[in-house]
Parts: structure tokens; sequence; C-alpha cells
């Protein structure tokens, strides 16, 4: 079997965005986020995507794969969070940007966008990590016909897997508030650890609890729930074994809000892609274009789960505490 080491984004090759459309979204308290629109090839397209990002990283780590979806028909909509890439403000330092922010404001933004191109095409979401958790939060979720989500949870630490906990608590719930105190903003590039983020998302991050709403003040709590109970979309959630993030466990957690949405999960091993090792990053890299996003193509266009014999056996359980 082929070994394939995990790498994260910062490493790896990624598309031009000269085929693709730049596009600029205004989200309702004013702040610009900056894409792009990839047209479906030959004109006529059989849904609206959305890609979210995972957190930290870059929209152009995900142009291959919207170059992808274009070539098979869609329209895609690759864009990055405030505070991140081309959205990125001046000065980060003092940035009091949120990972609810991203969700409440920026994908929000970025799903009306999207319908109001063609309202009469299906709304599709990719969300990779907390781009499958954010949507919940828009107050227009209920647009969404599918979703797609790939190690999607809210970084609850106990959800890490047990074998790298330590490792993954000392990075992320230890080092990153303190360099964020320190600096004013989190400077992940600097160290290698994905992108730089604004002091509210790495601290929301980090100081996140089991229940993610608590980390909204009291009056805002049902609301909260409220939205997430407005989506209905069929949701197909991406596990994979060696994933230490998005872990079954934390994928349960984050769709345990979608309490009204149809969900399957699809539990998968790296041996079903000929490799040793996939890890959180690597289902997007472009290896896999004639594998899992070929896959993929089926769930988003037909509404067929390609992968039907892996589903989670412990889909329906009780969370962990």
């Amino acid at each position: 079997m082929e070994q394939v080491a995990e790498r994260g984004p910062s490493t790896t090759k990624r598309a031009l965005a000269s085929d693709a459309e730049p596009i600029d979204i205004r989200c309702r308290d004013g702040v610009v986020l900056r894409g792009h629109i990839w047209r479906a090839a030959g004109g006529s397209s059989c849904g609206n995507v959305i890609i979210n990002p995972a957190t930290g990283v870059l929209a152009r780590y995900y142009h291959y794969y919207a170059r992808f979806l274009a070539e098979r028909g869609f329209d895609v909509l690759t864009y990055d969070y405030r505070g991140i890439g081309l959205s990125r403000p001046p000065r980060l330092r003092g940035c009091s940007y949120r990972w609810r922010d991203w969700g409440e404001l920026d994908f929000d933004a970025a799903l009306i966008a999207m319908h109001e191109r063609n309202c009469e095409l299906p709304l599709l979401v990719v969300g990779h990590s907390i781009g499958g958790f954010l949507p919940g939060l828009s107050d227009h979720a209920g647009l969404i016909d599918r979703m797609l989500t790939v190690g999607a949870q809210y970084a609850y630490w106990r959800d890490y897997a047990a074998a790298h906990r330590m490792r993954l608590v000392w990075k992320w719930h230890i080092v990153m508030p303190v360099l964020t105190a320190v600096f004013g903003y989190f400077p992940g590039k600097r160290l290698g650890w994905l992108e730089d983020l604004p002091a509210g998302v790495a601290n929301e991050w980090s100081f996140r609890g089991a229940r993610m709403e608590r980390s909204h003040p009291v009056p805002e709590r049902g609301d909260v729930i409220a939205r997430f109970d407005a989506v209905e979309a069929s949701i197909l959630a991406v596990t994979v074994s060696d994933d230490d993030i998005g872990t079954a466990a934390a994928v349960r957690r984050g769709l345990s809000y979608y309490r009204h949405a149809e969900v399957a999960q699809a539990a998968l091993e790296p041996s079903d892609f000929g490799l040793d090792a996939i890890g959180h990053f690597s289902l997007f890299h472009a290896r896999h274009a004639a594998g899992f996003w070929l896959d993929t193509v089926l769930w988003l266009r037909d509404a067929v789960n390609p992968w039907p014999q892996r589903r989670d056996a412990e889909a329906l359980a009780t969370l962990p505490g």
C-alpha cells in the first residue's frame, strides 16, 4: 500500500484561481469577504456549492476541489472567512472576530449570495472541520438542500483521539491562548500551525466546552439552538479513522445540534483508498480526485450516499460526557 504521511495545507500545491471569477461578499455588518466563483463547465449548472474551510485554512487550499466540481457541472463558491487569507484586515492584532461571526455573518452572507445567483438550483454545502458546523449558526441555513461534511466538529478537547489528546490540548488549549494573549492574535503561520487567527477565533477554540451554546451569552442560547433546528437539509457526515481531531465522537457531538436534519454518517478508513494514512486534511488533496472527490459528486448531484456500507455503528449512541 502507498504510504502517505499527513501534511497540513501549507505544504500542498494549490491551484491558481486564474480560471475563476473573483467575488466580494458584503456581510450585514459591513465586513467584505473575498473569494472566487468557479462556473459550471458548459454554462449549465446542476447546483450551487459553497465550500467552507477549516479553521486557519486558506480558501485556496480547496481550489483544486472547486475546479473539479465545476468541471462536473456545479457553480462553486470558495471564500475566506474574516481575518483569514484574502479577507484578512491590514492589522490582525486586537481584532475581535470570533468563530461565531464566521457562521452568523460570513457563511450567512455567502449563503445569500449563492441563493440569489439562481434560487431554482439546489443549494449545497461542503464543510471541512469547523466549516461543517458553522452553517447551523446562519439565520438562512434553512435554504440549504444538502451538506457534505468532512471531520466536522467544534474542537471539544475530550473528543480528540485518546492517543493524541494531551499533545493537542497542549498545542491548542494551552500554547495557543498564551500566545494569543501575548501577541493580540494567534501567530500560527510563523509556527507552521496553519494560518494566523484573530484573537476571538483562537480563544473560542481554546476555551470551548462540551456544549457549544455555552460560549454564547445566556440570552442568546435559545436563538442559537433554534437556528440549528431550522436546518432540514440532508447531511452526509464523513469521518476518517485516523483523524485525531474530527473523531467519530466529535462529529456525533456536532451533528447532535442538527436535530431536524436527515443525517447519515460514513466512517471511512485509509485502506478504502489504498492508503495507510489520511488524517484531518488529506481528503482535499488532489490525489483523491479519482476516488473520494468523484464519490462526493454522487451525493452533491444525486443525493446518493456513495458509502452506505460504511455507516458509523455508533451514530445514534449517547454522546460522551
